[in-house]
């Protein structure tokens, strides 16, 4: 294939371009992935078929099987995500492994299995003054000179 047997944006010229009527699209193994990866992430039919090139009752034709499965298919590629992250941290790529630490906080957060407790909250900053009064108020009621100090 030479380039000229491509248009503008690498795809192949089908056969019989310039002839009257649109050729028959034919499906590829490539066209489903693609179907699959958008319907994955939820683009509609006119979005899906616009990407191919084809108009949406083509889409519907060649590509049923893929538009009916969009859940499947988007945990399909979670699933492959997921596998090629822990790859990667296996490998002890420290990227990755950052990403699963977020991945596994972003998910513990939205199912709530490891809520935080409740945080204490901060005593105010005294001045010098108060604090003093804070401390001999303290060393009155216990230490070894607490004895001395109380009336």
């Amino acid at each position: 294939m030479s380039a000229w047997d491509l248009d503008l944006l690498g795809d192949p010229i089908p056969e019989g371009h310039g002839r009257r009527g649109r050729p028959a699209h034919i499906p590829t193994d490539e066209n489903r992935r693609k179907v699959i990866i958008l319907a994955a992430f939820d683009k509609n039919e006119e979005q899906i078929a616009a990407a191919l090139s084809i108009s949406p009752p083509t889409l519907r034709k060649h590509y049923l099987r893929e538009l009916r499965s969009r859940l499947e298919a988007r945990q399909r590629l979670e699933g492959k995500l997921l596998t090629a992250l822990v790859a990667e941290v296996d490998k002890g790529n420290v990227s990755a492994i950052d990403k699963m630490f977020k991945r596994l906080d972003r998910h513990d957060l939205a199912t709530g299995h490891f809520a935080q407790a409740p945080r204490e909250k901060k005593k105010p900053k005294l001045g010098k003054k108060e604090q003093a009064v804070v401390d001999a108020a303290d060393a009155s009621k216990e230490g070894k000179w607490g004895s001395l100090l109380r009336h």
